[in-house]
């Protein structure tokens, strides 16, 4: 691999890597995530973690959108992968964009495709129906799967609109 330095490349307005030798510019740019809050009679489909970050923790099916799929396909991809669910996706959500930890996180509202199937994918130790008063919120992995339940209880049954961005009380976080 090439000899890299952090510098100001000619024309652009910030740091980055480049190779001293041939002059390419690695670009690091946010991971987007995407993934669905699963609605079904008044319950909200979640996982345990079997994974780190957070494993044993409660979160929505999502995770990593790949190349060559388009953002919805990616939500009803990882919830096949994480709950074994299938999905008709309705729209986005939410959109949020977390600049500390380089992602940013479109969250569909979704519903089962079917029947309301679901199991554990290799990721997931554990997946479950969930009516608002039962979320464990103590155990929730992320602080964007706590702001996306809420956009889905606010909007439940009622047609999306503007997705919901991040709240004002993140940007207390650098």
């Amino acid at each position: 691999m090439g000899d890299f330095v952090s510098r100001i490349p000619e024309g652009d307005d910030r740091e980055r890597l480049v190779c001293n030798r041939c002059g390419f510019i690695d670009y690091r740019n946010p991971r987007v995530i995407v993934g669905s809050v699963v609605g079904h009679e008044g319950h909200v489909l979640l996982c345990r973690r079997a994974i780190e970050p957070r494993a044993c923790f409660w979160t929505l099916p999502a995770g990593f959108l790949e190349l060559g799929e388009t953002a919805a396909e990616g939500a009803a991809r990882e919830a096949w992968e994480e709950a074994r669910a299938r999905l008709a996706v309705e729209g986005v959500l939410a959109l949020y964009s977390i600049p500390r930890i380089g992602q940013v996180q479109i969250l569909f509202r979704a519903r089962f495709a079917g029947p309301p199937l679901f199991a554990p994918g290799p990721e997931t130790r554990e997946t479950g129906l969930f009516a608002w008063d039962q979320v464990p919120w103590a155990e929730i992995a992320f602080p964007s799967v706590r702001w996306a339940l809420a956009a889905w209880r606010e909007r439940d049954g009622k047609p999306l609109a503007a997705p919901a961005t991040n709240p004002t009380e993140d940007s207390a976080f650098p």
